[in-house]
């Protein structure tokens, strides 16, 4: 059957236009993923202020089932709430929570230099847990004194100079590191009480930025997101409370130096799943190390018990309606985060995950035929 110029033609247009549109797509999602690598961190800030305005916003509805009051009004009295409580927890215990952390500070330094000695009597190389100045050995270390008198010998402009050119480059990296973190912390709250004050108005900014064909199923999947993540934060929160009064009460009977301040990093790596976990059991045991063999036993087990009360209690009631995700696939995808991203891409791995899991939910739900059950 012969195929006229026209058909020939029509042909080679729409073969050209589907080359076109995919090579613009490769290229335009190629340059997504470069700007988001490159700026990671800005975007990790970003949707860190947004998850403490869900927050927030969770919170005022459920003052709004108590009180009927405007949402403006009901926020404002939450976030009062909350800048009082910490404000006590600052003023009534910021002398015992200063000194606790520079106490347990101090006993992690030495319970690592008391592993390292351990592990070298074993005969394990331990030279990566050397933290010591090898700088500052003098390189003439190992030849013979000479006897007579000391040498007074001043050190010279060039030595002075350098070594007040690294003070003060040690002084500056403190300081921005300083004004860096404080400056996250104030970009978060900014944008969290942001969204939490018009959080309709930024809905309806981000459903506007759909096409006007897919608007209804982009409400949908926003709304679904939304309401997954006040959940999870929801939940996380009261876990995180549990975690924090658990340990630190038990340390407090076991007798744990610093257990109040153990029991608030317990509760902030609760925030973590798994990971933080780890990260909470390992640091209270070697600050239990302190206090004797079997105050540093009573401790693990004390984190196995808040570890089991984490995993099969508090998260299978409260988080059940919240999330469902394999823990395998929750480690793996925190681990990635973890290395390609660091410590943003390690805290934020959850409330990513769910994102993406309401997605594939939502478009697997699209493809079940109807009348069909799934599974």
């Amino acid at each position: 059957m012969a195929v006229s110029t026209d058909d020939r033609i029509q042909a080679r247009g729409d073969l050209a236009w589907a080359i076109t549109a995919g090579g613009i797509g490769v290229v335009s999602f190629a340059a997504l993923l470069l700007f988001a690598w490159h700026y990671a961190t800005t975007l990790f800030l970003i949707f860190a202020g947004m998850l403490l305005g869900v927050a927030l916003t969770a919170i005022t509805k459920m003052v709004g089932r108590v009180v009927k009051l405007p949402h403006a009004l009901r926020l404002t009295v939450v976030c009062l709430v909350l800048s009082a409580m910490l404000s006590g927890v600052v003023f009534l215990g910021g002398a015992t929570i200063a000194q606790q952390a520079t106490v347990l500070s101090n006993t992690i330094k030495s319970q690592l230099v008391n592993v390292k000695a351990f592990l070298e009597k074993k005969g394990i190389d331990t030279s990566y847990l050397d933290f010591s100045n090898q700088a500052a050995a003098p390189a003439d270390a190992s030849m013979p004194a000479t006897p007579g008198p000391p040498a007074r010998n001043l050190p010279s402009a060039g030595a002075i100079a350098s070594s007040g050119g690294a003070i003060v480059s040690q002084t500056l990296k403190l300081l921005l590191g300083t004004v860096n973190a404080v400056g996250n912390f104030f970009i978060v709250l900014f944008l969290g009480l942001a969204f939490a004050a018009q959080p309709r108005v930024y809905r309806k900014g981000l459903l506007f930025m759909a096409p006007a064909k897919h608007r209804a199923r982009a409400t949908m999947i926003v709304d679904r997101v939304g309401e997954t993540l006040e959940r999870w934060l929801m939940a996380q929160i009261i876990t995180m409370a549990a975690v924090f009064f658990v340990t630190w009460i038990g340390l407090e009977i076991i007798g744990i130096q610093s257990a109040f301040i153990l029991g608030i990093q317990a509760g902030l790596l609760a925030f973590v799943p798994t990971v933080g976990a780890i990260l909470a059991g390992l640091i209270v045991v070697l600050a239990s190390l302190a206090s004797g063999w079997v105050a540093a036993l009573s401790a693990f087990i004390l984190f196995l018990g808040v570890h089991a009360l984490e995993s099969y209690i508090l998260t299978p009631i409260i988080q059940r309606q919240a999330l469902d995700i394999p823990p395998a696939t929750l480690f793996g995808f925190q681990i990635l985060l973890g290395v390609v991203f660091g410590i943003w891409g390690l805290a934020l791995a959850l409330p990513l995950l769910a994102i993406v899991k309401v997605m594939i939910d939502h478009f697997k739900a699209d493809d079940i035929p109807s009348g069909a059950t799934a599974t």
